[in-house]
């Protein structure tokens, strides 16, 4: 599977900051998560267990609006002044699947230096 672009033409990001770009009705943004961001979305968990979270990323098992939750921080942490609702109405770019590759992207890149988590 291919990672979500680290940068785009039109959204430069910085992966030493942990960031990478979706893709959103055809404009990119930037998306990283930051201490703000992951509170906010370990605040949404059921469990409210954020490692139990990336466990279930690293089994196969998350669930689709555990993953729409994780995109949320992750745009939000880049600026993006949206929510859950906003995601429901727009086109990701690549699909759900790509929209899962850059959940589990968003997760790698927030927790080991660039070059790592490639």
């Amino acid at each position: 599977m291919e990672n979500p672009p680290l940068h785009s033409a039109s959204h430069p990001v910085n992966p030493w900051r942990g960031e990478l770009s979706i893709t959103l009705d055809g404009v990119a943004h930037p998306a990283r998560l930051t201490l703000g961001s992951l509170a906010e979305l370990e605040a949404q968990l059921e469990d409210g267990s954020f490692l139990n979270l990336v466990e279930r990323f690293e089994a196969g098992t998350v669930s689709s609006r555990e993953v729409l939750a994780l995109l949320v921080a992750a745009l939000r942490g880049g600026g993006w002044q949206g929510s859950a609702q906003d995601l429901l109405s727009v086109d990701i770019e690549g699909g759900p699947v790509a929209a899962a590759q850059a959940a589990a992207r968003a997760l790698t890149l927030a927790f080991c230096l660039p070059g790592e988590g490639a």
